[in-house]
């Protein structure tokens, strides 16, 4: 059994992090059909399997029958990995204020910072100034996936969903709700610095739009994590 990360860009070099073998005969013939049973039992999975643009992280079970004279025997079968997380003792809220000087001024907050996969974003903009023409807003999830280093880094960054919040010019004084279920999305857990190869960050872009077709955007990180369910 063993785990690899596969760059991509780099396509040939695999980066085993696990790998474990377990001899399950002797040399000798085998002349009829036989079942061997194995296990893996102290086996470390710290990552999640992923299968992104730029970069897959695998695990693996590889069956390799040795011969003589003639070429081994060879078959393989991925396995998936999933990893739960309980909820977080500590989980933030969001605030933050932005705008353009003498035109536009708005509050934003955001219930938490870390979300589970099947988590409800909920929240609020507040609109402290106004004096440009806004059209309709925004609130996008964008995936970011970042690989390899240095010069060789490569970035992926995906929109993976655009809820509308408003459609109209808001007014100062205006409190738009913010109310954005996740399950309907191909989430995957934030990974951070997985085998030192590669980083999946998910943030919350909010976009206004002016009657000029101008966009002004606000972006913030995210943490998403699988929830650990209890009975």
């Amino acid at each position: 059994m063993f785990s690899s990360a596969e760059l991509y860009f780099d396509r040939g070099n695999f980066y085993d992090f696990t790998s474990l073998v377990r001899e399950l005969e002797v040399p000798g013939d085998i002349y009829e059909r036989k079942t061997y049973p194995f296990e893996f039992s102290t086996v470390e999975m710290p990552y999640e399997s992923y299968n992104g643009v730029n970069v897959r992280l695998r695990y693996i079970l590889k069956v390799t029958i040795s011969r003589n004279y003639v070429s081994n025997i060879v078959e393989s079968q991925d396995f998936v990995v999933r990893n739960y997380t309980p909820l977080p003792s500590i989980n933030n809220s969001i605030k933050m204020e932005v705008g353009i000087e003498d035109c536009l001024h708005i509050e934003f907050e955001y219930n938490k910072s870390k979300y589970h996969l099947k988590d409800v974003i909920i929240g609020k903009i507040y609109f402290l100034l106004v004096r440009i023409k806004i059209k309709n807003m925004e609130l996008e999830i964008r995936r970011r996936e970042s690989t390899g280093s240095g010069t060789n880094t490569y970035v992926e960054t995906e929109t993976l969903a655009k809820f509308e919040l408003m459609d109209g010019a808001p007014v100062r004084g205006e409190s738009i709700p913010i109310r954005l279920f996740l399950s309907p999305y191909e989430l995957t857990p934030t990974y951070r610095n997985t085998n030192n190869k590669f980083n999946v960050k998910y943030y919350l872009n909010l976009v206004l739009v002016d009657e000029e077709d101008r966009r002004y955007f606000k972006q913030q990180e995210i943490t998403v994590y699988r929830l650990l369910e209890t009975t």
